[in-house]
This record gives structure tokens, C-alpha cells and sequence, in this order.
């Protein structure tokens, strides 16, 4: 083969091998979550998202329209967002999606019993479904707050155990949370997001006591007003973290498992229920079924 078909085919071979180098990974970074983020934000205009007169974190043009019909001042919206945030939802299309709710269930509720049973045989069946209606948003919000303040219980002695670690190993209180954060994320998912937002409110600017204080005022957990105070007074005085932050995990450990006890203890009170209910109807029905059916043959 002459050498200059040689050279030729190998300039061929490597302009190709360039160019489609250069085309996956210009297509590799297209396709990275931070090219996405930037071109999630480039679609929207620095006017919308600096408007203040709008109920959305996200110019949303509907929830906008829905916002501006509910009957909810701003007022209300706040305390509702504060129930919400207790519950773990802090978005604020949260807020207009509940009050929506709370708005439409009782109309939808009231309108489908007067549909089924007619207007005069119905109007009571009516007046408890609009009762219901009403009630069940705020029942559901109560068991999901519940429920959120028993999931941080639960994990609170298990963030301290890390938090203490990583002070230890030397890393500042700061880091500590982070870290903590990030390792809880698969068995304590709710303390996770909300020690991932005391790192945010940290990181915008907010002093430390004052994101634990928000921590509490969200979650209205004892465990944690306890800790918040425990901290104020360990920053006041200048005593050892770790060493303060040891005695309450240990104490918060030894709460978590007296609340196990106490729930083993109150199992037998709680199956006295179905079994006088459920269970000894039948057994009674079994047992002396047979003889009740005799004695009544032979005496009439």
C-alpha cells in the first residue's frame, strides 16, 4: 500500500474518531442534571420570578387562577402553611391544594347524597356528608402531623449519634448536620428533609440558634424544644457540644424506648376489644350453640 493512501486513511480514521468524541460527550453534557437546571430556569422570565403579589413559588398560571378564588386571606394561608409544614409539606402549592379540597369536599359530598337519595328523602344524608367533608382534610392533616412528629422521635436519637460522631472526628457542627443529613436519608426520610433545611436556612444567612428554633416551631415536637434549648444554653454558656449533645441522645434513646414499652404494655387492653366483638360471639356460638337448640326442643 503506498504511503500517502496510508497517511490519507489514517487522517480519515482519526478526524472521525475526534468528531465523534466530540459528539457524545457534547451530548453527555447536554444531558447532565446541572444543564438541565440551568435550562429549566432559562424558560422562565426574572420578572415572574421576582413578583411578589403571586401565592406560587412557581409561576404556575392555573394555580395562580385557583389561589386568587379560594376564600383564604393571607393570613389564614400562613397558618395554614405552618400546619402543612408540620405535617412535612412546604411547598405552597400544598396550601392551595388543601384549602381547595377543604373548599370542594363538602359541595361534592352534600351534591352526590342529594344525587342518590333525592332532595326530601336526602337532605340529612346531605347535611352529614358536607360535615364530613369539611372534617376529613383536617383529620387527615392531624394524622399526617402525627404521624411526621413520631417519625422524628424516632430517628432524633439515631441524627444525635452521628452529629456526635462527626463532632468528634472534627468536623464543626455544621458539617456534622450535613453529614447527618445525608446518611439518614433512607431510614429516617422526615428528619433528613428537615435537618437538610436547617442547613439551607444556615446557609442563607440565618444564625444556627435561630434555625433550630425554626426547626421547632415547624415540627412542635417536645424531644426537639428540649434540644433547641439545650443548645441555647450550651452557645450561652460555652460548654462542650458533643458532651451536651451525648446526654441528650442518651436521654432521647431512653424516652424512644419507654414510648416501645409503653405501647407493648397497652397491646392486652387493646385486644380486649376485638375479642369480645370478633372473636367470643363466635366461640360462644360454637360451644353452646347446640345445647341453646336442645333446650329450647324440649321445652316447647
Amino acid at each position: 500500500m503506498p504511503m500517502t493512501l496510508t497517511v490519507s486513511l489514517a487522517a480519515v480514521f482519526v478526524c472521525v474518531a475526534m468528531a465523534s468524541g466530540l459528539a457524545v460527550s457534547r451530548m453527555l453534557a447536554f444531558s447532565t442534571t446541572g444543564r438541565k437546571r440551568l435550562r429549566d430556569m432559562a424558560t422562565v422570565a426574572p420578572s415572574d420570578l421576582l413578583r411578589a403579589d403571586t401565592l406560587v413559588e412557581v409561576p404556575n398560571p392555573a394555580l395562580h387562577r385557583l389561589s386568587r378564588a379560594l376564600p383564604k386571606s393571607p393570613k389564614e394561608m400562613g397558618r395554614l402553611r405552618r400546619r402543612l409544614a408540620a405535617a412535612g409539606y412546604y411547598d405552597l402549592t400544598a396550601a392551595i391544594y388543601f384549602s381547595a379540597v377543604k373548599f370542594a369536599a363538602p359541595v361534592v359530598t352534600a351534591g352526590l347524597a342529594v344525587f342518590l337519595f333525592g332532595f326530601s328523602e336526602g337532605w340529612m344524608m346531605a347535611a352529614v356528608g358536607a360535615t364530613l367533608g369539611y372534617l376529613v382534610p383536617d383529620l387527615w392533616l392531624n394524622r399526617k402531623t402525627r404521624a411526621m412528629a413520631k417519625a422524628i422521635e424516632n430517628g432524633l436519637p439515631d441524627a444525635l449519634d452521628l452529629i456526635i460522631v462527626c463532632i468528634e472526628a472534627g468536623s464543626s457542627l455544621d458539617q456534622a448536620i450535613v453529614k447527618a443529613s445525608d446518611e439518614l436519608e433512607i431510614t429516617h426520610p422526615p428528619l433528613a428533609q428537615e435537618m437538610r433545611m436547617i442547613t439551607t436556612e444556615i446557609r442563607a444567612g440565618k444564625p444556627r440558634l435561630e434555625a433550630f428554633t425554626n426547626f421547632a416551631q415547624r415540627t412542635k415536637v417536645p424531644d426537639v424544644r428540649s434540644l433547641v434549648t439545650m443548645l441555647t444554653q450550651t452557645d450561652r454558656f460555652g460548654t462542650s457540644v458533643s458532651q451536651a449533645l451525648r446526654i441528650h441522645a442518651d436521654t432521647s434513646r431512653t424516652k424512644r424506648r419507654q414510648r416501645a414499652e409503653e405501647r407493648a404494655a397497652k397491646i392486652g387492653v387493646k385486644l380486649v376489644f376485638p375479642l369480645v366483638l370478633c372473636i367470643f360471639p363466635a366461640v360462644y356460638v360454637v360451644c353452646i350453640g347446640s345445647a341453646v337448640v336442645a333446650i329450647y326442643r324440649g321445652l316447647f
